[in-house]
C-alpha cells in the first residue's frame, strides 16, 4: 500500500487556503487528493472556507452564516504568497468543477462543531450527487452526528471522524459506530500502539498537520493511509525516495 498525499485546504503552504488556487497547486503538485471545508452562507448556498468567521482570511468581518453567497464573493481573500487581490472563496460547486476533471480524491470537512447549519448534510450530499463524485469523497467532521447523518443518507458513503484532543479508546469508538476512518493530528498518530489498534480493527487513517518531513516519513514507513498537508509536494518527493 503506498501512503496518499491529500492537500490540506488545497496546496495552503503555497497559495490561499480553500480557494482555487490552493487546489489549482495541489493538482500542479501531483497530489492524490484535496481536504476542504464547508459552512452554509445566510442564503443557504455552500461555501469553502474553514473559520466561521472571515476575518482571519479575508477581508471581510464578522460570521460567514451572516452573508449572502453574492455578498461573500464581494470579499477578496488575503494573500500573502503573490501579489494577486482578486482571490475570492470558491462554492464547492466551483471546487467541484475544477477537480472533476481529474482522478483526485476530495476530503469534505463539514464544519459543524460551532454552528450545525441545518441542512448542510444533505447539501453536501446532493452536491457530490450531482457531479457523480460518489466514488472519489470522503466526508468528514468533528461533529460526529454529521456523520451519521451522510451514513443515514447513504450506507456506502465514505466517512471519517475527525478528532484532537480527549477521546479514550478512539478506534474502538470507530469501530462501534461502523466508521471504518479516523482523522487525527500527527501529535495522536505517532502512537504506534494506536497505529496497530486502528489497523486491528480495519481502520484507515488520514492524518493532519503532518507538515514536517520527519512525520511524514513516520507516515509513510507505518504504511498510514493517508497524509492530510499543507506541502504535497514535500510528501510526494519523500514517497518517491522510498524515505
Amino acid at each position: 500500500m503506498t501512503t496518499k498525499v491529500w492537500a490540506h485546504r488545497g496546496a495552503s503552504g503555497y497559495a490561499p487556503e480553500n480557494t482555487l488556487r490552493a487546489f489549482e497547486v495541489a493538482i500542479e503538485q501531483k497530489a492524490d487528493g484535496v481536504e476542504l471545508d464547508i459552512q452554509l452562507t445566510k442564503d443557504g448556498k455552500v461555501i469553502v472556507i474553514h473559520d466561521e468567521k472571515l476575518n482571519r482570511v479575508t477581508n471581510g468581518k464578522g460570521f460567514v452564516k451572516n452573508y449572502t453567497l453574492q455578498e461573500l464573493k464581494k470579499l477578496h481573500c488575503k494573500n500573502v504568497f503573490t501579489e494577486e487581490q482578486n482571490i475570492t472563496l470558491p462554492t464547492l460547486d466551483e471546487v467541484f468543477e475544477l477537480i472533476e476533471p481529474t482522478d483526485l480524491t476530495i476530503n469534505i470537512e463539514l464544519k459543524t462543531g460551532v454552528f450545525q447549519y441545518p441542512g448542510i448534510e444533505e447539501k453536501a450530499f446532493q452536491t457530490v450527487k450531482k457531479w457523480n463524485m460518489q466514488d472519489r469523497v470522503i466526508y468528514s467532521s468533528f461533529y460526529h452526528p454529521s456523520i451519521l447523518i451522510i451514513k443515514e443518507m447513504d450506507s456506502q458513503a465514505r466517512v471519517g471522524l475527525l478528532y484532537s484532543d480527549g477521546f479514550l479508546d478512539v478506534a474502538e469508538y470507530a469501530n462501534r459506530l461502523g466508521i471504518k476512518a479516523l482523522h487525527p493530528p500527527i501529535w495522536r498518530a505517532i502512537d504506534k500502539n494506536f497505529v496497530k489498534q486502528c489497523k486491528d480493527y480495519g481502520i484507515a487513517l488520514h492524518v493532519w498537520y503532518a507538515d514536517e518531513e520527519e512525520h511524514m516519513k513516520y507516515l509513510v514507513d507505518n504504511k498510514i493511509e493517508a497524509i492530510i498537508t499543507n506541502y504535497p509536494d514535500r510528501a510526494r518527493n519523500i514517497i518517491a525516495s522510498g524515505c
